[in-house]
């Protein structure tokens, strides 16, 4: 049961980054390396089942390739600023296909050729580990840091989860959890390289609860309907089947995906849950939204700008200062309303987007510029964790810095008596695709969790003379963009803004 656990997970990673069709050498070298992994586990299942000497050929084969993929990965994942160097990678390699020829020869029977490979598997991870250590102590503080710093802690205690059933010789009875352990290793991984905007370990962690949520809640289903027809099966293999269709669901819908795209290519609804073709409703009414506000504004201002027009003539011939006070309220309201309007045509107004190739770490150093003028920003630390490799994507420069000087100014309203703005990037560079992911996190006052469900939706504001627009508008140009923005805030203080572009 154990080895099934691995064999299916490295296949179902290995397929699932495959089938993605990007061109990416970090994820192309991990699905070798998943590969690689799932033929040698599923070579030892058969054996128990077979006795096929090409089994222990194609086994051995496949314990071979792991060395040299594993440095290939380490290499990319490092971005070749490591201690394996090509030569290094090359050597593996050679000592590798040296080791297929001796395994069609009688040694490959022996013992000490089986247990010479797996030591030689172990020095290339031990290597790889070492490599990685070194890597991570030279990079500067930051979400790469903090990243790569997570896989360093999992490495060691996978291996030592994995090794725990040897203490069974003090008297204890644990069971054999090696395939289970590496399989999580292997998907903390697969979370690490796909997944860059996940950058805080309660992410990983809410990523893998997600997981197990739908494996038991599949285990559950599975035992009662299983039950009713063949008795009461154990639960330990549900589990196990509930896992593997769980990590399935998505590698088998993007195959679907491709396959009806390819014969069906105008029924893309076919793949649409009932939520999205709510959000396709949705989308729907921001289309009518869009024709009538111009027609409403239009009707609003014409009366406004009569009654602010009148106000200001009655205020010339008013003859006391308790007169001109009352107009002067009428002035100010008319103006604030017209303010309104204006907001609310901003959002409601299609944006012609001017799209060019940009660095957003650029824009947030011009937007940090700018705010620097603002008295209100004086008592403000202004920290900066932004990734140097971070990808060039297309934005338009003006709106995004409207988003940014937005939600900044609301932050630094946030916190009167001073506090920490924190401005943090992440991103990742595949062929035709690139993804951006920008933190914004202050150290004010925090929302409340009422709140924080309401905060982009329009005219929703919690201050005093607040419209309630900014941060819808500031939805709306993410979106805009083909990106998304979202927030979380703790009550006791400190709210955090994530675009992802």
């Amino acid at each position: 049961m154990d080895t099934l656990i691995l064999t299916a997970t490295s296949f179902i990673i290995a397929v699932s980054l495959m089938i993605t069709g990007k061109k990416d050498k970090l994820q192309a070298s991990f699905a070798g390396l998943c590969a690689a992994v799932f033929v040698s586990q599923v070579t030892m299942a058969l054996e128990n089942y077979f006795s096929c000497s090409f089994l222990l050929i194609i086994r051995y084969c496949g314990l071979l390739a792991v060395a040299p993929l594993a440095l290939l990965f380490f290499r990319h994942l490092t971005r070749e600023k490591t201690l394996i160097s090509r030569r290094v990678f090359f050597a593996f390699a050679f000592i590798s296909m040296g080791g297929v020829f001796f395994v069609f020869t009688p040694l490959a029977q022996t013992s000490w050729f089986y247990l010479l490979i797996v030591y030689y598997t172990i020095f290339a991870l031990v290597l790889c580990y070492a490599a990685l250590t070194r890597h991570v102590m030279q990079l500067p503080v930051g979400t790469e840091k903090r990243r790569l710093g997570y896989l360093l802690v999992a490495c060691p205690t996978a291996l030592i989860l994995s090794h725990m059933d040897l203490l069974n010789g003090l008297g204890l009875n644990l069971p054999v959890i090696s395939g289970m352990v590496i399989s999580l290793l292997l998907y903390f991984i697969l979370l690490i390289i796909a997944y860059p905007q996940l950058q805080q370990l309660h992410d990983f962690f809410a990523r893998s609860l997600v997981i197990l949520i739908g494996t038991v809640t599949g285990a559950v289903i599975l035992y009662f309907a299983v039950g009713i027809f063949n008795g009461q099966p154990p639960f330990s293999g549900l589990m196990v089947a509930s896992f593997l269709i769980v990590i399935s669901l998505s590698p088998m819908r993007m195959m679907l995906r491709k396959i009806f795209g390819y014969f069906y290519p105008n029924s893309r609804d076919v793949f649409t849950s009932l939520y999205e073709f709510d959000e396709k409703l949705e989308k729907e009414k921001s289309l009518m939204l869009e024709e009538m506000a111009p027609v409403l504004a239009h009707e609003i201002r014409n009366p406004l700008g009569s009654i602010k027009g009148a106000a200001q003539y009655l205020k010339d011939e008013a003859a006391t200062d308790e007169q001109r006070e009352l107009l002067n309220v009428i002035v100010e309201g008319t103006d604030r309303l017209n303010n309104v309007v204006s907001r609310f045509l901003e959002y409601t107004r299609p944006y012609q987007l001017n799209l060019k190739s940009h660095n957003i770490n650029v824009i947030i150093q011009k937007a940090i510029a700018i705010m620097a003028a603002d008295k209100s920003a004086e008592k403000i630390n202004i920290l900066r964790e932004l990734d140097e490799n971070l990808p060039a994507v297309d934005v338009d420069e003006q709106l995004l810095m409207q988003v940014i000087l937005n939600i900044a100014l609301n932050a630094i309203e946030s916190m009167p008596q001073g506090g920490t703005l924190t401005f943090c990037t992440s991103g990742r560079d595949v062929q035709d695709d690139r993804m951006v992911s920008l933190s914004l996190k202050d150290t004010g006052n925090g929302i409340s969790s009422e709140n924080i469900k309401n905060i982009f939706k329009p005219f929703f504001t919690t201050k005093e003379r607040g419209v309630g627009l900014g941060l819808a508008i500031c939805q709306k140009i993410i979106r805009e963009h083909g990106g998304s923005i979202s927030a979380q805030s703790n009550p006791a203080g400190g709210t955090e803004f994530l675009i992802k572009i």
